[in-house]
């Protein structure tokens, strides 16, 4: 009998524990809500750049100030006083040729292979024209443009007198060589 008694008073007791008091809780009066005024939607302004140019194959582009390709619609302007290397006295003598980089994309989809160029170097000694003759996807043709716009050079001569010249570069790349593998 004490059991029993001891049993009634732990159920009555827990019972009381997890009952409810009946209250509800106090009811809130919304509060009015400050006017906020809505920003003024702003007008769209158009994109002044144009969007990246992806090099493509046997396309000509030429060297900008701020590193951007630029495609060149009329490949025939200009190129009938460019020679082959041939038919020049003294070939185009490059004195500096950086090297291009691997781009994120590239280097993570474990791309590899040559990009070839084919560059008018211009009595003045510029770049005067690039055309891809080989490309890579995931911008390493890019990049290699970037870097040939970059190369320094004397220029060809004919009959003593500084003439324009194509000549044909080559551009390697390989994940061993890229700056993840280099310590």
């Amino acid at each position: 009998m004490k059991f029993f008694l001891v049993l009634l008073a732990s159920l009555l007791w827990s019972c009381s524990a997890f009952a409810q008091s009946g209250r509800r809780a106090p009811k809130t009066i919304p509060q009015p809500t400050p006017a906020v005024e809505a920003p003024t939607p702003q007008p769209i302004k158009p994109v002044d750049e144009p969007p990246p140019v992806t090099a493509e194959k046997n396309e000509d582009y030429r060297c900008t100030d701020d590193g951007s390709l630029a495609r060149i619609l009329d490949k025939e302007a200009d190129m009938a006083n460019v020679f082959s290397p041939k038919a020049v006295d003294v070939r185009a003598e490059i004195t500096d040729r950086p090297k291009p980089s691997y781009t994120r994309e590239a280097n993570k989809a474990g791309v590899q292979g040559h990009v070839i160029l084919k560059l008018v170097l211009t009595a003045g000694g510029e770049i005067g024209k690039v055309r891809v003759v080989r490309r890579l996807p995931y911008g390493l043709t890019e990049n290699a443009i970037r870097v040939a716009c970059k190369i320094k050079f004397k220029p060809a001569l004919k009959g003593g007198q500084p003439v324009s010249q194509w000549l044909d570069v080559e551009y390697t790349f390989r994940l061993a060589d890229s700056s993840v593998y280099r310590r």
